[in-house]
């Protein structure tokens, strides 16, 4: 009898605590049912990040190409193709095509904040798995680049 009482009031402690914390399942409850709200002054066509408006002249720039040439050898080649073809991060080719100079740009130099928010950016991120790392490129720096990809991408 002492041994049922024993295995009985073991089983009931056992319960009590797997089940006790009734609190915390409410809150993640109530919490899965809160909406994410959106933050109505973000633009998914340009991102996150100080460029609002950047005016691309029709003609590449040569000079700043060169120089985005240089960024690229030294900080994106080890992850970035120049073709279609994904090596850790996706390959640049038809890139300029697809984004809006000023969502490249805040890529580029607010990467944090655009793997955070921006639908486009988390989605590239699943792809790859790998995520890119803040490279501290400068507002020039990132402006090179978009002009070294316009080259890459067949602008004349």
């Amino acid at each position: 009898m002492k041994k049922l009482l024993a295995i009985t009031l073991f089983t009931g402690c056992i319960l009590a605590f797997a089940c006790g914390d009734t609190e915390n399942k409410t809150d993640t409850k109530e919490n899965a049912k809160k909406e994410v709200v959106p933050d109505p002054n973000y633009d998914p066509t340009i991102g996150k990040g100080k460029f609002k408006k950047v005016d691309i002249p029709a003609n590449l720039n040569a000079v700043l190409a060169a120089s985005g040439e240089n960024i690229y050898g030294a900080k994106c080649s080890g992850c970035h193709k120049l073709s279609e073809e994904k090596l850790v991060g996706p390959g640049w080719k038809g890139v300029t095509g697809r984004y809006k100079p000023e969502w490249i740009m805040n890529f580029i130099t607010n990467i944090d904040e655009m793997l955070e928010k921006d639908p486009k950016a988390q989605a590239q991120l699943e792809i790859c798995m790998v995520r890119m790392p803040n490279q501290s490129l400068s507002d020039d720096d990132a402006r090179n680049l978009y002009e070294y990809m316009r080259k890459n991408d067949g602008v004349k």
